[in-house]
C-alpha cells in the first residue's frame, strides 16, 4: 500500500477518522492500520495513509462487521493476499441477502389471503384434525415438524401432538407458502420472520426493514472500495503477466 508522507498525531487521525484516540491506537495493533513511525522520544507519526485506512475500515465494518472488515484491511497491506477476492465475497454475502430478501415478499405476498391475525383458544387442534383442516396428509405436518417449520406441543402419555392456536396459524401459513411453491430449505430460513407477527403489515415492516439495512451495508461496501482503490497501486491484484 502506498505511502503518503505527514506528520500527524494520534488525536488527528482519530478527529479525521471518526473515532477515539485509543481505537486508533487498537486499529494499528490489529493489523488495520499499517505501523507508524516513531519520533525518537517514542511518540506516533501518522501519515494520511492511516486516515484513509481508518476510513476504510469504518466503511468496511458498517457493511461486513469488523471481524470480516479487519481481515479485508489486513489483506490490503498484504500484496497477493486476495484482497479483491475478500471484496467480492462481501458482495456476494450480501447479493444472497437480497435474494432471501425477495423470496421473503414473495412469501409476504402469497400469505395475503390467509388470515394470520388473532387466533381463539378453540383453534387448537390434533395433528389429524389439523390434517383434514388443511386438505393435506398428517405425514406433511409430521414432516413440518422434523424439519423445524411447525413444532406442536405434546400431551397425553404417549405425547401425542397438540397444536396450540398459534401453531395452526403458522400451520396455515406454511401450508399456503407450499401451496404457493416454496421448499422447505427456505421455508427453514424465512418462517422466524413470519412466525410470532400479528398482522401481515407486521411481516411487510419487518421485511422493508431488511431491505434499509441491506442498502446501508451495499452503500457502505461501496464507499470502503473506493477507499481501498485510492490507496492501492493501480496494478494491486491484477494477475501476473510473463513475457512471450
Amino acid at each position: 500500500m502506498r505511502s503518503r508522507n505527514s506528520a500527524l498525531r494520534t488525536v488527528d487521525v482519530a478527529r479525521r477518522a471518526g473515532c477515539s484516540v485509543q481505537q486508533v491506537r487498537n486499529l494499528e495493533r490489529d493489523g488495520v492500520l499499517p505501523p507508524a513511525e516513531r519520533t525518537a522520544s517514542g511518540y506516533r507519526r501518522y501519515a494520511e495513509t492511516h486516515v484513509q485506512c481508518a476510513l476504510a475500515y469504518r466503511a468496511l465494518a458498517a457493511g461486513t462487521g469488523p471481524v470480516e472488515a479487519k481481515r479485508i484491511m489486513r489483506a490490503a497491506h498484504a500484496p497477493g493476499s486476495g484482497l479483491l477476492a475478500l471484496l467480492d465475497a462481501a458482495h456476494a454475502r450480501l447479493a444472497a441477502e437480497r435474494r432471501g430478501l425477495a423470496l421473503a415478499r414473495r412469501a409476504a405476498e402469497a400469505i395475503g389471503a390467509e388470515p394470520i391475525g388473532d387466533v381463539r383458544p378453540s383453534d387448537a387442534m390434533t395433528v389429524s384434525e389439523l390434517a383434514a383442516a388443511l386438505g393435506v396428509r398428517p405425514s406433511a405436518l409430521r414432516h413440518w415438524d422434523a424439519e423445524g417449520l411447525v413444532v406442536p406441543g405434546r400431551t397425553g402419555p404417549r405425547g401425542a401432538r397438540r397444536y396450540s392456536p398459534a401453531d395452526v396459524r403458522d400451520a396455515r401459513i406454511v401450508h399456503q407458502l407450499r401451496l404457493a411453491g416454496h421448499r422447505i430449505g427456505p421455508l427453514r430460513a424465512l418462517m422466524p420472520d413470519l412466525r410470532g407477527t400479528r398482522r401481515r403489515d407486521e411481516v411487510l415492516t419487518a421485511l422493508a426493514a431488511r431491505d434499509a439495512d441491506i442498502n446501508t451495508r451495499s452503500r457502505s461496501l461501496l464507499e470502503a472500495a473506493a477507499a481501498l482503490a485510492a490507496l492501492l497501486p493501480a496494478a494491486a491484484g491484477a494477475p501476473a503477466t510473463t513475457a512471450p
